[in-house]
């Protein structure tokens, strides 16, 4: 495992799912980690599975006076950033002919103004040399079904890591994006039925060159290397979806 002793994180959607796997990644590895969500019981969770490396606060990203008083408690906390994983999202299944204006701007808000802002926010505390790391999706980049309004933010993410790379160069600090493939968080299960979860996971996997979901682990290895490792990788978007985009 690599060492991180000393580097201070921010990782936003960390209570469960790839946030938390990045969290612990970097925490077991020796890095000061800031975890946020919308769950105070999922963050409590979070935070003592994490263990004393970790702290962990309750906001929404979507809302900017939240992501305001994000900065300030990462400030108190840490003082500054190495590494900010801007991972915090909404995936809902919107069929074209059902899909609501309410459905619409949720998933707007948070998985595109929100990470928007999370940079914004937390720019002023990052380092020199600090990585930026955007969660994108596949679904950005190949057409799927009833996915079109959360695919349609995930590109607009990742135009964001090239634009944001342009801002923030000049203080050399690095943006990217990681698009995982399909990987088995349990979000499936809250956001549709049983029966519709196993469909999807079945179709996912038939459709997949490696003929299996990824692992969390895999997408935070990935992730953790466009942050600390990538030192000469801008604006990229990395693909962890098992070759489903590429071949």
């Amino acid at each position: 495992m690599r060492n991180h002793i000393g580097k201070n994180v921010v990782v936003t959607g960390g209570s469960s799912g790839i946030g938390l796997a990045i969290a612990g990644l970097l925490a077991a590895g020796g890095a000061r980690v800031v975890i946020t969500g919308r769950s105070q019981d999922a963050l409590d969770a979070a935070r003592e599975r994490l263990g004393e490396n970790a702290a962990a606060f309750r906001g929404d990203v979507s809302s900017l006076s939240d992501l305001d008083a994000l900065a300030d408690r990462v400030k108190g906390e840490l003082g500054t950033v190495d590494a900010l994983f801007v991972n915090a999202g909404v995936s809902l299944l919107t069929p074209f002919e059902s899909t609501t204006e309410e459905v619409y701007d949720e998933l707007f808000a948070v998985n595109v103004k929100g990470a928007f802002f999370t940079v914004q926010k937390l720019a002023p505390l990052l380092n020199a040399g600090a990585g930026v790391v955007l969660t994108t999706s596949v679904a950005g980049a190949v057409g799927m079904l009833d996915t079109s309004v959360y695919a349609a933010g995930k590109a607009a993410l990742r135009s964001m890591a090239r634009s944001l790379s342009r801002e923030l160069l000049p203080r050399a600090i690095r943006v990217n994006a990681i698009s995982p493939g399909p990987i088995d968080t349990g979000t499936l299960e809250r956001s549709m039925t049983k029966e519709e979860a196993e469909r999807f996971k079945a179709e996912r996997v038939t459709d997949n060159p490696m003929r299996r979901f990824g692992t969390l682990t895999e997408i935070a290895v990935a992730a953790a290397f466009l942050a600390f490792d990538a030192t000469y990788t801008a604006g990229v978007e990395l693909a962890v979806d098992g070759g489903v985009t590429q071949l």
